[in-house]
């Protein structure tokens, strides 16, 4: 990803862009995770198991670190970190060259919308949605969720590289999330789009105004700013609508946690969030339904790529897998 950024930017006389994000750009948004996150493995542990004692609780830290945070936790930390870094950066330029590399006038738009009336009978699917959800307080809630997909990513990915118990899961994680951003990066290429919200605009405005209503708005500016140079240097643009990394994300996320957390509620919240989060696609118009079930393609081989690649045994029948390895050394099963 980061060879084939450095490429495209040349042969389009561009230049690569940290863009800016949830807490900042990248190089600081990520090491920011990390250091908080183990500020909050740390901290509360210190202060419940020293009850406040002063004298205990750095021997707490101490075990904690050590325990914790060996060679093997560090490794797969920085690797995950830098990986994923380069996978996200690259994949926000490959995505803002997408018009000027493919041309504006590419884009299958026309093709996927008519797929969306002929699953629907003649109807529009968004129009169907705001007749049987309605356009106001169920608009504000899809929205929330929609834009809880933002701060998800680098959450859920601090999260497994540093409270995973198993070595092995913190590396199915970031490896699926790597390859689940490449697989979307190619799939912006084979098939143009930028959504229905955006080419179909007239069948929105029935909606209120939301934060992600508002979010579209202004990733059309910028899309046209990007495009007809009126934007600054170091602007991106990022619309692209097949296929839908909203889906492949969320629904990696939920098969991550079905796999690898034991707490049930964790399971019904992430997979509660994907099912929501289709349904957003569809409302708000950011995608077809082309877009969502590549999304959905994506996260299942992603998911399973990663596993393989991590020394996970998935089970032949039944919903579930086991690994084979709880470091970061993946054995070579002998068929013999």
């Amino acid at each position: 990803m980061g060879a084939l950024a450095l490429i495209t930017a040349a042969a389009l006389d561009k230049r690569l862009v940290d863009p800016e994000g949830f807490l900042g750009p990248s190089w600081a948004r990520l090491p920011m995770l990390v250091f908080g996150a183990l500020l909050l493995d740390m901290v509360p542990r210190m202060l419940w198991q020293s009850r406040l004692h002063p004298k205990l609780m750095w021997p707490i830290v101490r075990e904690r670190w050590v325990s914790h945070w060996n060679r093997e936790r560090i490794v797969l930390v920085v690797m995950g970190l830098v990986c994923f870094y380069i996978t996200y950066v690259s994949y926000r330029n490959l995505k803002s060259f997408l018009p000027e590399a493919m041309g504006l006038e590419v884009d299958y738009d026309r093709a996927l919308h008519q797929m969306d009336q002929a699953i629907f009978f003649g109807h529009e699917p968004a129009i169907l949605l705001h007749s049987l959800l309605g356009t106001g307080i169920v608009a504000h809630f899809l929205s929330y969720i929609y834009l809880w997909f933002l701060p998800l990513v680098p959450l859920g990915l601090t999260a497994w590289l540093i409270w995973s118990r198993n070595i092995s899961f913190g590396y199915w994680f970031v490896t699926s999330q790597v390859l689940a951003w490449t697989l979307g990066t190619a799939s912006y290429y084979m098939l143009p789009t930028t959504g229905p919200g955006f080419e179909y605009y007239w069948l929105y405005t029935d909606l209120d105004d939301t934060p992600t209503s508002q979010l579209m708005d202004s990733l059309y500016n910028g899309r046209e700013a990007v495009n007809w140079g009126w934007a600054n240097i170091d602007a991106v643009q990022s619309v692209a609508g097949f296929a839908s990394l909203h889906c492949a994300i969320t629904l990696l996320v939920a098969l991550m946690a079905q796999y690898t957390i034991k707490a049930r509620w964790a399971h019904w919240v992430l997979w509660v969030n994907f099912g929501v989060t289709v349904v957003a696609t569809l409302y708000f118009g950011w995608h077809y339904v082309a877009d969502d079930i590549a999304g959905i393609a994506i996260a299942l081989i992603s998911f399973y790529l990663g596993g393989l690649a991590s020394g996970q045994k998935f089970d032949r029948h039944g919903f579930g897998s086991h690994p084979t390895t709880t470091t970061s050394y993946v054995p070579v099963d002998d068929d013999d």
